[in-house]
């Protein structure tokens, strides 16, 4: 039995509409996928994404995976071309596409936006995973005109894609993945940036921080100028509250030896403490309810499989995890996070059996 009555159709075979594609025809779902490129549309069907379109085609579900820049048209043909079918996009952004389909005068009430909150700094059909969405957030915004069917269609497929429903508005999501996505891609591509007129030997000292603040920094360069440019208002706004922060932190830099000053950089600090302690981990728990545990393992096949073999043999259930590889040396941190009352347990349990606690 398949999700939908009729076929998803996917358009654009990026990452996103190759992950879908992926995720769906592991459940026996019908899926098209369609793009302007002829090469991503070969390569995500190889991957096993779906199957090319036919014109007898009467998809029951149309899913827009195409840039920001494109999204509303692409919406707009779609809706005019399959007048029974659903239709939603995946843009992170979703005032400014609502605002244009209404310029064009789209049949609105079949359309419902949303956005997956997941992706990789990679794009590209390669890229794609049919994990992609487990566990992640995925945004619904209906708006005044949207058919509750086509809202309640959109929510099966989010779920279907063990992603988490949250429903808002196109305004309240702009708001808020100016904070939580398109800022943070922003100053951690400024941060690389530094890197680029930096001595050698002195990157080559880079440790995990270096890296985890400038992972996203490898993103798509084009991708992202329509993204910002399309939110450009909310982005702007967060950007200068980070501004006048950081121009404080930067004046009590000028002078350490002043009290005050010293109390301004441990109040930044202490409000980053604050504010990471808020980001959600597994099931919506906090990082903080946490315990650490730090394990070395030497950088060979198997080392990594073995660990978690053990840690599932002693019974202990792994919230996150984390690795780390030491450029220096031939081993690998990996960092266990598990609830407190089983720490000492784990500990004591893995010294046992060999590994070494960092």
């Amino acid at each position: 039995m398949t999700l939908f009555a009729g076929p998803v159709r996917i358009v654009g075979a990026g990452l996103l509409g190759t992950s879908i594609g992926l995720a769906l025809t592991k459940q026996g779902q019908d899926v098209i996928v369609s793009s302007q490129s002829s090469k991503s549309v070969e390569l995500a069907i190889e991957y096993g994404a779906g199957r090319v379109a036919k014109n007898d085609d009467a998809p029951a579900l149309i899913v827009v995976c195409v840039p920001p820049a494109l999204t509303a048209k692409i919406v707009a043909q779609e809706l005019q071309q399959f007048p029974n079918a659903f239709v939603t996009d995946v843009a992170s952004v979703k005032e400014s596409v609502l605002e244009e389909l209404v310029s064009l005068n789209a049949p609105l009430e079949r359309y419902v936006g949303s956005h997956p909150m997941a992706g990789r700094e990679r794009g590209g059909a390669i890229a794609g995973r049919a994990d992609l969405f487990v566990g992640r957030p995925w945004v619904i915004t209906p708006h005044e005109t949207s058919n509750p069917s086509a809202v309640a269609q959109i929510k099966k497929l989010a779920e279907a894609l063990e992603s988490s429903v949250v429903e808002v508005s196109s305004k309240d999501h702009d708001r808020a993945v100016a904070l939580v996505s398109h800022v943070p891609q922003v100053i951690s591509s400024l941060l690389a940036a530094r890197l680029v007129p930096a001595a050698d030997s002195d990157v080559s000292l880079a440790g995990q921080g270096l890296r985890d603040t400038t992972r996203i920094a490898a993103s798509d360069a084009e991708l992202w100028t329509q993204i910002l440019g399309a939110n450009s208002t909310q982005v702007n706004r967060v950007l200068k509250d980070f501004s006048g922060d950081l121009a404080k932190v930067i004046s009590a830099l000028d002078n350490l030896s002043d009290p005050l000053n010293q109390q301004v950089v441990d109040a930044a600090i202490r409000q980053g403490n604050t504010g990471v302690e808020k980001i959600p981990g597994k099931h919506g728990s906090k990082h903080s309810t946490y315990s650490q545990v730090v394990v070395m393992i030497d950088d060979k096949p198997g080392e990594l499989a073995r660990l978690l073999t053990e840690v599932g043999e002693i019974g202990i259930n792994l919230e996150e995890l984390k690795l780390e590889h030491s450029p220096s040396a031939q081993i690998g941190l990996v960092e266990l996070y598990v609830l407190p009352s089983v720490e000492q347990t784990l500990i004591t349990d893995l010294q046992s059996r060999g590994w070494r606690i960092a």
